[in-house]
């Protein structure tokens, strides 16, 4: 693409009888933050992701599913809410462990891109029990801790997830003292660095009470989504969850197991299919 700046410069410069190019124009502009954009998202390893039937990432093994089509009318409201306020840096959280939130970080990042001009990073932020890296049938990989243990550099560890289609920066391994190195001053650094190259930043952060972790994730994330468990999540602690976030970052919650009947005998009316089953 490096010709066709030169091109526009020299047209620009001829149009205005100048010997020597003036100021690149916005369009060449873009076009040049575009090319730079796509030469370092090159740069990042691609992995083949094997991912099991049986692993609950419904948007990518059962895409016909209510739970696909939960993620991706999900998407379309994140969406919505991006055309009207700054809408970058999502964070996931839930009051506790085992609420599903990584589950639905995965999922919603996997949804998020399927715009193929949607440029979509699932950032692990959870340094005491990472688990991204096994959903998609990796190995341990460096993360996000170990770029934030070293010196002051460009942005690193990321993985392009072949198939997915997204990319991933894994928790890495655990640091002895994951606050303190969350607290180095390191993050906000970073963070500015992935928005500039990605449209969405899906952060999976730790559960909000038995950690501090998460409210230095909440201070730099645009916004946040809290996961409650259906059957799972009590009252009390889903006040105190609540009340632990920001009300003006917070922009709903998500329902993990949800066993509403009505909406399955629903679906299975009215979505892929429905038509071949009827008419037998």
């Amino acid at each position: 693409m490096s010709r066709i700046f030169e091109a526009l410069q020299r047209s620009e410069s001829e149009r205005a009888g100048l010997a020597i190019p003036e100021p690149p124009s916005l369009a060449t502009e873009l076009l040049q933050a575009a090319e730079k954009e796509s030469h370092e998202l090159a740069e990042f390893p691609s992995l083949p992701v094997s991912v099991a039937p049986g692993s609950r990432l419904v948007s990518l093994t059962d895409k016909d599913s209510l739970g696909a089509e939960k993620f991706r009318f999900l998407g379309v409201r994140l969406r919505q809410l991006q055309q009207a306020r700054p809408l970058k840096k999502l964070l996931i959280t839930s009051t506790l462990p085992a609420e599903g939130k990584s589950l639905v970080s995965a999922n919603l990042a996997a949804t998020l891109a399927r715009r193929r001009q949607q440029k979509v990073l699932l950032l692990e932020g959870d340094l005491r029990r990472p688990v991204q890296a096994q959903l998609f049938g990796g190995a341990k990989l460096a993360g996000l801790s170990e770029w934030l243990q070293g010196g002051a550099r460009p942005v690193s560890n990321i993985y392009y997830l072949e198939g997915p289609g997204f990319w991933l920066m894994p928790a890495g391994h655990p640091p002895e003292n994951p606050l303190e190195l969350m607290q180095s001053g390191k993050l906000p650094d970073l963070l500015e660095q992935l928005t500039d190259s990605f449209d969405w930043v899906v952060i999976d952060s730790p559960p909000i009470l038995p950690l501090a972790d998460t409210s230095v994730w909440a201070r730099l994330a645009d916004g946040t989504l809290l996961v409650v468990r259906e059957g799972k999540s009590e009252k009390r602690q889903l006040q105190r969850g609540l009340a632990a976030i920001e009300p003006s970052r917070l922009l709903g919650m998500v329902v993990n197991s949800c066993s509403n009947g009505d909406h399955q005998d629903y679906y299975s009316r009215y979505g892929p299919g429905a038509g071949e089953s009827s008419r037998s």
